[in-house]
């Protein structure tokens, strides 16, 4: 678990953020070829992706070096690691040296190059994928942005090849079994694919960034690309309809109905998930919001096949009738609080009214924790922010809350839904 439980500092920090210059609900984030990789590491995709900062980083001769070293320690690492898992994982992630070195090579290249500002005040800022450090100078900011993702890289790393445990072992471990007598063959392999594949990348963060995806790829856990790009798949109807919404015809911008997995593996969906979506129907139908969110990844049980969103969404059309452009998918959440915080940044994201209250729709157990003191120290834990505010308790099963554009902030070690 992590220990982000200052409150004070990031009230601090909220503030700061959006007294002055806030994220934009109409940035268009950058994409790299990968939705986990853009996902995750989004200054790294920033740098990858947009012409002149990735010449300006790649013809810098120290950065530039860094990235000959890696590619030189994963050959090295062919050649004299043999059964030893740790010395190839510890070869390709960042050390403690080079994190330090990158930023502040980083920061002194902002002093001198434009386009390094540019990146700050054009993506970092509007984004809102680093709002934790937007109380800081714009160079500092940029500082933070990389060590927030090279720590997310080693995490990739250090899970996906290292088998360390994640944060929630049942649901997102390793599937490739590292106690496997020929596993330490399998980290050769890796390594020697992912030379072939950097060996002509001069961007000091690839090779690393490169074998962490290989990684979660192998594992089968691209979770965090599911469905993506959603506003032209699985949520277009809905989507397009949001545009036409008088919103002061409703009292609710939607009704939140967070998932629950079976555990049974070859259900597609469970008993509670089918009331939970009865429930939300039946609210929709009096009119109380224009849309249905329903919200889980593919979680419970372990690597199984259905995702909770989409089972749900299923649910509401065919057995409830309820039309497609009223429901929203959102089909990465694995846990309560990343329900709550997808929900808040697809509201964001798709120019939803951010300071209209939603409505909540559970069980009463669930329903009740979600407006409870527990669930909010448990987002201020887990995410180091609050991801929502709550209102009023509606009924034993309902509650409203207010979506928080602090949720937009990357989770850098929760790979699957960062």
């Amino acid at each position: 678990m992590k220990n982000y439980l200052l409150i004070f500092p990031l009230l601090v920090i909220f503030a700061k953020v959006f007294a002055g210059q806030t994220p934009d609900p109409k940035y268009t984030p950058v994409k790299a070829e990968s939705y986990v990789q853009s996902k995750n590491y989004y200054l790294l995709t920033l740098l990858q992706q947009l012409p002149e900062i990735n010449k300006l980083v790649s013809n810098d001769v120290e950065l530039s070096k860094i990235a000959r070293i890696k590619r030189d320690h994963l050959l090295a690492g062919l050649k004299n690691c043999g059964d030893n898992v740790n010395c190839y994982l510890d070869r390709i992630k960042f050390d403690t040296a080079e994190i330090h070195d990158v930023g502040a090579r980083l920061v002194t290249l902002y002093g001198s190059q434009n386009a390094l500002r540019l990146i700050v005040q054009k993506h970092l800022v509007p984004s809102g994928c680093y709002n934790r450090f937007g109380n800081l100078p714009p160079q500092e900011m940029l500082r933070k942005a990389w060590e927030q993702d090279a720590k997310a890289v080693n995490q990739a790393i250090k899970v996906y090849a290292g088998g360390a445990k994640p944060n929630y072992p049942d649901i997102d471990s390793v599937s490739v079994d590292v106690h496997w007598k020929y596993y330490p063959n399998f980290i050769h392999f890796l390594s020697g694919t992912v030379i072939g594949e950097v060996k002509n990348d001069r961007l000091f963060f690839t090779p690393a960034m490169v074998f962490a995806l290989r990684a979660i790829e192998v594992n089968e856990r691209n979770r965090a690309a599911d469905y993506e790009p959603m506003q032209s798949g699985c949520n277009k109807p809905a989507y397009q309809r949001i545009k036409t919404v008088k919103w002061a015809d409703f009292k609710y911008s939607l009704i939140l109905v967070p998932g629950e997995g079976p555990e049974v593996y070859d259900q597609p969906i469970s008993p509670i998930g089918m009331l939970r979506c009865r429930s939300a129907a039946y609210r929709w139908r009096e009119g109380v919001a224009p849309f249905i969110m329903v919200s889980g990844g593919k979680v419970h049980p372990f690597k199984t096949k259905y995702s909770e969103a989409e089972e749900m969404k299923k649910y509401l059309i065919e057995t409830m009738h309820i039309p497609e452009n009223a429901i929203l998918m959102e089909p990465h959440a694995r846990h309560t609080s990343t329900n709550m915080r997808n929900c808040a940044r697809l509201i964001f994201r798709y120019g939803i009214p951010i300071d209209k209250p939603c409505l909540s729709s559970s069980n009463k157990e669930q329903s009740e924790y979600i407006s409870g003191k527990t669930m909010e120290n448990r987002c201020i834990e887990e995410l180091g922010y609050p991801a929502y505010k709550n209102g009023n308790r509606i009924s034993e099963t309902e509650a409203e809350f207010y979506p928080l554009v602090s949720s937009l902030q990357i989770d850098p070690d929760e790979p699957l839904d960062p």
